[in-house]
């Protein structure tokens, strides 16, 4: 049967059976960012928003999202222009092997959305249904919370991974550490 879905801000026509998960689907039509892991919805590899709300691919039917406006890891960015979790990841070294990586920015859109300013146990607490089995959470908690501050008022990502300064807030000065000379944002000094 043919399915119409939404994926990614594009209309597309997909041809389903009525045992196709939408992680099938989506998988079968090149994207290939949400991972097959468990097949019963207790890793959170599959996650993808339906409607704005994180799913769990792998168990949901493809006949309960027709007309549903999918959002994967493809659509949120791309590898010249990253969203600011993507980046957030990045720059904290959040990812080890990056199987579960794609369910996690997911989830974690998901929260930040809903909740810009979360505090470590209430990323710990979003991400509690996903699962990573290399590291301890910590890079990864870390990475959400930095993306929150980068996205609340909009803080830009400088080209070396690192916070660029609000131009329109700060200065920049000088300031000496250890003997060298440095480029400060004014009051971090």
């Amino acid at each position: 049967m043919e399915i119409e879905l939404e994926i990614n801000d594009v209309e597309r026509t997909v041809e389903a059976s009525k045992s196709d998960s939408l992680l099938d689907v989506l998988r079968r039509n090149g994207y290939t960012g949400a991972k097959r892991g468990c097949d019963t919805g207790a890793c959170g590899f599959c996650t993808v928003h339906v409607d704005g709300a994180p799913v769990k691919s792998c168990v949901e039917p493809v006949t309960k999202v027709r007309d549903a406006s999918i959002e994967t890891i493809e659509g949120l960015g791309d590898q010249d222009d990253l969203h600011p979790i993507q980046q957030a990841f990045v720059d904290n070294t959040a990812l080890q092997c990056g199987f579960c990586i794609p369910g996690m920015i997911m989830r974690s859109t998901a929260l930040l959305k809903e909740n810009p300013s979360p505090t470590e146990q209430e990323v710990r607490e979003a991400l509690s249904d996903n699962l990573c089995r290399c590291t301890g959470y910590k890079k990864i908690v870390e990475a959400v919370l930095d993306a929150a501050e980068r996205m609340d008022g909009g803080t830009a990502v400088a080209t070396d991974g690192g916070k660029a300064g609000d131009s329109r807030a700060a200065t920049v000065t000088e300031c000496s550490v250890n003997g060298n000379g440095c480029d400060c944002v004014e009051g971090d000094q």
